[in-house]
C-alpha cells in the first residue's frame, strides 16, 4: 500500500493517457537514462535539486520517479511540495512500472515539441496529435498549412512533419500514421493497438477490420465540416479520442439493448 505523498504504479497507470493524469518527473541520474532510454509515457526529465525546471505551464497534480521511488523523488517531490505544489512520489519508481509491464514511449521522442502537417484532417491529423499529447510530449503544437506547405514549413520552423507522403511519421504498406507513430515511440498497450485498429480502419477506408471505424469517420467527417479553424476542431478531437481510448482500455465489452427485458 502506498505511503503517505505516494501513487502506486497501478493507481497512476489507470490515469495515464486520460486529462487526469498527473504530471509525471523523471528524476533519475543519467546513467539511469542511458542504461535504459525510456521514459513513462509524458513524462519529462530534470535533475533530482531543480525538480521545478520541469513544472507544466499550469498547475496540477505532480508524480516524481527515481529508478526505485527513493533517495532522489522523495527529496525532489518534498522540494515541490515547499514550493506549494502537489507532489506525490510514485511507489516502487521506475523499476516496479517496467516489472509491471505498463506502456513507455521512447525518450528521444520527447524533446519533438513542433509538428507539422495538412489543414483540414480528418482522422490520421487529429488522432496523431492526441496521441503525442496523452502519452508523449503534453507541450506539443500543431500547425495545419497546405499540403503543398509542409515540407518548407518543416524545414523553416525545425517542425516534424507527419501524415504526408516521404517522411517517418506517415503510412507504411496498409497501415496508418497512428500505427507508425506507436511503432516509432516504442509504445505498446492493449488498448492504443484496440484503438489503433479502429483508426486504421476509418482512416484508410476499411471498415470491415473493425464494426467501430464507420461511426469514427462520420464522426471524424461531421468534426471538420463543424469547425473552419483547424486547432479548434483539434480540441473537439481530444474529446472524441479520450473517449475511444477509455473504450478501448475498459469498455470493449460492453454493449447497450433497448428495452432492457427484450426476450433473448
Amino acid at each position: 500500500m502506498p505511503g503517505p505523498d505516494e501513487i502506486s504504479v497501478q493507481q497512476l497507470a489507470r490515469l495515464i493517457g486520460t486529462p487526469d493524469q498527473p504530471h509525471i518527473i523523471d528524476v533519475r541520474p543519467q546513467e539511469d537514462h542511458d542504461a535504459d532510454p525510456f521514459l513513462m509515457p509524458a513524462a519529462t526529465v530534470a535533475h533530482f535539486l531543480t525538480p521545478e525546471t520541469a513544472l507544466p505551464a499550469a498547475p496540477q497534480p505532480i508524480a516524481v520517479t527515481c529508478y526505485k521511488g527513493g533517495k532522489f523523488a522523495q527529496g525532489a517531490a518534498a522540494l515541490l511540495r515547499n514550493m506549494g505544489h502537489k507532489a506525490e512520489v510514485i511507489e516502487g519508481g521506475w523499476h516496479a512500472w517496467r516489472a509491471a509491464n505498463l506502456p513507455v514511449v521512447n525518450r528521444k521522442c520527447r524533446d519533438q515539441t513542433l509538428w507539422v502537417t495538412r489543414h483540414r484532417p480528418k482522422v490520421d491529423r487529429i488522432a496523431c496529435p492526441w496521441l503525442i499529447r496523452r502519452f508523449v510530449n503534453p507541450q506539443a503544437k500543431f500547425l495545419y498549412v497546405a499540403p503543398a506547405a509542409v515540407p518548407e514549413v518543416a524545414a523553416k520552423f525545425n517542425a516534424v512533419p507527419f501524415d504526408i507522403e516521404g517522411v517517418a511519421y506517415s503510412h507504411v504498406g496498409d497501415t496508418c500514421t497512428f500505427d507508425t507513430m506507436l511503432t516509432l515511440f516504442g509504445l505498446q498497450s492493449d488498448a492504443l493497438a484496440r484503438m489503433a485498429l479502429v483508426i486504421r480502419a476509418a482512416d484508410t477506408d476499411r471498415h470491415s477490420l473493425a464494426p467501430q471505424a464507420a461511426g469514427l469517420l462520420a464522426i471524424s467527417v461531421g468534426l471538420s465540416r463543424q469547425f473552419r479553424d483547424d486547432l479548434a476542431q483539434l480540441d473537439a478531437g481530444m474529446i472524441l479520442y479520450d473517449a475511444l481510448y477509455r473504450w478501448a482500455r475498459d469498455g470493449v465489452d460492453e454493449g447497450h439493448d433497448w428495452p432492457a427485458n427484450r426476450p433473448q
